[in-house]
């Protein structure tokens, strides 16, 4: 994918990002750069190669799902400034 200096722009304007016109070219060949290295791993075969979730064969330990904490809601509901049907209030902050 090639990219001009009016792709740059356009990309800035809609991330609302300020780019002066002596950067464009700048981030213009950061970007190439990026898109160059995206397309050198999309060509590498990965046919036959089992997705992983980590990169070292690793278990987690697991332990038995108990509830190790006492229900403090009543607690922390008491300190609240308002609280209706078991649920804090807040004010409105956008119409």
């Amino acid at each position: 994918m090639a990219l001009k200096l009016d792709d740059v722009k356009r990309i800035a304007q809609l991330a609302r990002i300020d780019i002066a016109a002596d950067e464009a070219g700048e981030v213009l060949t950061r970007l190439t750069g990026i898109f160059g290295l995206i397309e050198e791993m999309q060509a590498v075969d990965t046919d036959g190669v089992e997705p992983m979730s980590h990169a070292q064969d690793l278990m987690l330990r697991l332990r038995e799902d108990v509830v190790t904490e006492a229900d403090q809601h009543a607690l922390f509901q008491s300190i609240a400034p308002q609280v209706e049907a078991d649920l804090y209030l807040v004010p409105k902050v956008i119409e």
